[in-house]
């Protein structure tokens, strides 16, 4: 097989647009210019790459984590060789499904396009805190389901003091996993220092059941459809941008910014809060065209990354970007890329359980070597729920292999540390 036929066969199964290839043929001169595939992969590695359609998250949770990392790898940076591959895949809102939490634990299953009336049919919607979950993958993968579930617990019980388990929790005929760690049941639950609000998923993960729809959507169009509801949700149900948070999970990070800055666009207001967990990298972009979530598309942006050399990005897009164990460092006990990315789910579902918004103290530093050897500059902090509205920089941290994951070591107050964290403070 010779070299144009393989890089052609790896971009088509990719499923990038053929006209890319009438357009180089069309520019010889500036195509002779572009760096070719083999400049750093062999043609062996070439044809090695999976197909699209046969990858799926079985397979990666199936492959050793530094096998799957390395072909993630391959194929992200062959996707951006002269930005060949362009989005193509927005989801309808007519199907895309979204989940509305009861005080009592129960579901309201709607559709993203109707779920801002089906939110007004609950009690005193809106006058707290207003929570918005994107998922970023389906819950077929075992850790997906159990990371999501999680972070429900925890909100349930952040909001309602609810430990009721949530066995049956379904999502698209899936089970939402019984969980037994010490993550989901602290002893805080008995005395709970409640914040009330409203918690809702946006599960675009759902309508991404394959590597051809994920490595294709658009992140852009996607963004706008989603954040036109959130207009809708302040135009007809009342709620401010100053109560709305937005947690992105993987390639719902990156939708989550292009939800908040379609907002803005059309309210003239910020959202309040965005918060990546393991933000993912993207392999379709549009050309000339920024994408994707970065600081400034809400007050305050943070991040945690888990996952840089496999699913996720390494890219900072926050505010503050949180690196576990370093930017190129695998999550602690992670055995597969889905999981080590879902770490970043499971450590921020443990600080949102009232008693453990500070178990994970971390540092400003560059690189884990300036973490490890205490030469960081600046005040030290909570990542999670607690992250204070001003930080700015990338922050490292150590945790633990198994639940509990936060070290629960106290931050040293410094004399730019406030001490207490102002939830959802107001201008």
């Amino acid at each position: 097989m010779n070299l144009v036929k393989t890089f052609g066969l790896v971009v088509l199964i990719l499923g990038a647009a053929s006209a890319h290839n009438n357009d180089k043929r069309q520019n010889n001169a500036a195509a002779s210019n572009s760096m070719k595939p083999t400049d750093w992969l062999s043609v062996s590695e070439l044809q090695e790459l999976p197909s699209a359609d046969t990858i799926t998250l079985q397979q990666w949770e199936s492959m050793p984590l530094e096998e799957a990392e390395r072909m993630i790898e391959k194929i992200y940076h062959l996707s951006k060789l002269d930005r060949t591959l362009q989005p193509s895949f927005v989801p309808s809102a007519s199907n895309m499904p979204v989940i509305l939490m009861k005080p009592n634990g129960e579901r309201m299953e709607t559709k993203l396009s109707q779920w801002v009336e089906k939110a007004k049919q609950l009690p005193e919607f809106g006058t707290d805190e207003v929570t918005i979950f994107i998922t970023g993958l389906p819950q077929s993968s075992s850790a997906v389901a159990k990371a999501n579930k999680r972070l429900v617990q925890a909100y349930m019980e952040r909001y309602y003091g609810q430990q009721k388990p949530m066995n049956n929790f379904q999502d698209s005929g899936e089970k939402w996993p019984a969980t037994s760690s010490e993550e989901d049941y602290s002893e805080s639950w008995k005395q709970p220092r409640l914040n009330r609000g409203n918690f809702m998923i946006i599960n675009l993960g759902a309508m991404l059941p394959n590597m051809r729809r994920y490595a294709l959507l658009d992140v852009e169009q996607t963004g706008e459809m989603i954040g036109k509801t959130l207009v809708q949700l302040t135009n007809q149900a009342d709620v401010p941008h100053e109560i709305i948070h937005l947690i992105g999970q993987g390639i719902g990070a990156q939708v989550a910014g292009a939800a908040a800055r379609q907002y803005k666009r059309q309210t003239g207001h910020q959202l309040r809060r965005i918060t990546a967990l393991d933000p993912a990298k993207m392999f379709a972009c549009s050309k000339n065209m920024l994408s994707g979530l970065a600081r400034g598309d809400a007050d305050f942006v943070d991040a945690i990354h888990t996952n840089t050399r496999g699913i996720g990005t390494r890219e900072r897009v926050g505010d503050v970007d949180f690196f576990v164990n370093g930017p190129a460092s695998k999550a602690p006990g992670a055995d597969n890329i889905v999981e080590a990315s879902m770490r970043a789910t499971r450590y921020f579902a443990e600080s949102v359980r009232p008693g453990n918004e500070r178990n994970f103290p971390a540092v400003p530093a560059s690189s884990m070597d300036q973490y490890e050897n205490k030469e960081g500059n600046g005040k030290r902090t909570y990542m999670g729920i607690a992250a204070d509205y001003d930080l700015k920089g990338d922050y490292m941290l150590n945790v633990n292999a198994k639940s509990p994951f936060g070290k629960s070591a106290p931050a040293l107050k410094q004399g730019t540390y406030h001490g207490m964290h102002e939830s959802w403070k107001h201008n």
